[in-house]
């Protein structure tokens, strides 16, 4: 038998309601009891969470960087250092991300993320990881580097995907490119999930991105066209599609910057709770005070400056990521945008979950679901953060 861990005296919030005065019991590491009463049954730990909220935990699925690190410099300490800076905050899954980068440079950070997940006991847990570019629009570029900016290539792709195995979850390319279809069924083909990104598409290349595997899209709003001229004709740009298109998922940088309070609430009101994932896209910076960095790897990336709460590029021609953290999402969209506890927590847990397939076992307080737990006040301030049943941060 293994430990068990029991939680009391809590508000627990499931995917649908939050239940107050409850319990929770978890052993080896999975959820064995959520109870609007106490529960009698013993157990090696008992943790107090003292009127506070009980959470999933928190899931982000495009993420750079946090405490001084991007995934992009390439060592295991990097990697470990951004799991552990955002455990802190509420994340206990992420997706790590790349940046448009040489082929040679996408290679080593997928070797790294192998070694980095076998060694990853104290932070954030690794889900696979992200390409972002470097198949996009060059007029669509936003920070991403220009120099290595390109189209799809299947020797390239192909190559990469046979080395990487099986970790890479996820692919953000612009489907209007030449080679943009083959590429997104090769990615699905390879239970990899292709995503919209970086794009000047307009309503038929949607319409057949989508008939062929995209059914995301990466930071919505940004880098991505909206209504644009043509010869005179207008046409609904990948913007309008999105909403057009019920199927579509999105994802959205909730820091408040990226995204204004209207535009949030337009997003949640058109797509709904079960389609919008919250995202940090958080760059180094992201849970340390700095007024200056750097987007990418220390020795190849842009020198970005931090002000207003978030990156920029030293002209302001551009925001350069996110210096956000989960919990800085969900506060967002509750003050913000007016949104439940409830649903913006699904939007940061469930959600994801759903689109990146793992809803079987995380993204909700449940029966026989993964002891991913998070603790926090009603300003969500982070008091615990417990992944498969262990505690790895505590403030209680």
């Amino acid at each position: 038998m293994g430990k068990t861990l029991k939680i009391i005296n809590g508000r627990i919030i499931t995917s649908h309601r939050i239940i107050d005065n409850a319990s929770l019991l978890i052993s080896d590491g999975i959820i064995t009891g959520v109870s609007e009463k106490k529960i009698h049954s013993k157990a090696d730990i008992i943790l107090d969470a003292r009127g506070n909220y009980i959470s999933p935990g928190f899931i982000d699925i495009h993420i750079h960087g946090g405490g001084g690190s991007d995934f992009m410099d390439g060592t295991v300490k990097d990697f470990i250092t951004i799991a552990e800076t955002h455990l802190r905050h509420g994340t206990t899954s992420m997706v790590p991300t790349s940046l448009t980068a040489r082929k040679e440079d996408l290679l080593h950070t997928l070797d790294i993320y192998k070694k980095a997940h076998s060694k990853n006991k104290s932070g954030a847990r690794f889900l696979g990881m992200h390409i972002e570019g470097p198949y996009f629009a060059l007029s669509q570029k936003g920070a991403q580097d220009a120099r290595y900016i390109r189209k799809p290539d299947k020797e390239e792709y192909s190559d990469i995907i046979k080395k990487a195995g099986d970790i890479i979850v996820r692919w953000s390319a612009a489907p209007e490119l030449e080679g943009a279809m083959e590429f997104g069924r090769y990615l699905q083909a390879h239970d990899i999930l292709p995503a919209i990104a970086h794009t000047d598409a307009i309503y038929d290349d949607v319409v057949n991105a989508f008939e062929n595997g995209y059914t995301l899209a990466t930071h919505f709003y940004s880098a991505m066209s909206g209504v644009t001229r043509r010869n005179a004709y207008r046409y609904a740009g990948v913007v309008e599609s999105v909403y057009l298109m019920d199927e579509i998922d999105v994802e959205i940088i909730a820091d408040g910057v990226h995204l204004p309070a209207p535009l949030l609430k337009l997003i949640y009101k058109i797509k709904g709770v079960d389609r919008i994932a919250l995202i940090t896209d958080a760059m180094r910076a992201a849970g340390i005070e700095t007024r200056e960095s750097i987007l990418g790897s220390k020795k190849d990336g842009l020198k970005v400056i931090i002000e207003d709460g978030v990156a920029k590029l030293p002209d302001r021609s551009s925001f350069a990521g996110s210096v956000a953290t989960t919990d800085r999402l969900v506060r967002t969209m509750i003050k913000m945008a007016e949104i439940p506890l409830t649903e913006a927590i699904r939007m940061m847990t469930l959600t994801p979950a759903r689109i990146m397939k793992i809803d079987k076992h995380k993204g909700s307080i449940a029966l026989g679901k993964d002891a991913d737990i998070l603790i926090f006040d009603e300003n969500i301030n982070i008091q615990t953060s417990i992944i498969g049943g262990n505690i790895l941060h505590n403030k209680l």
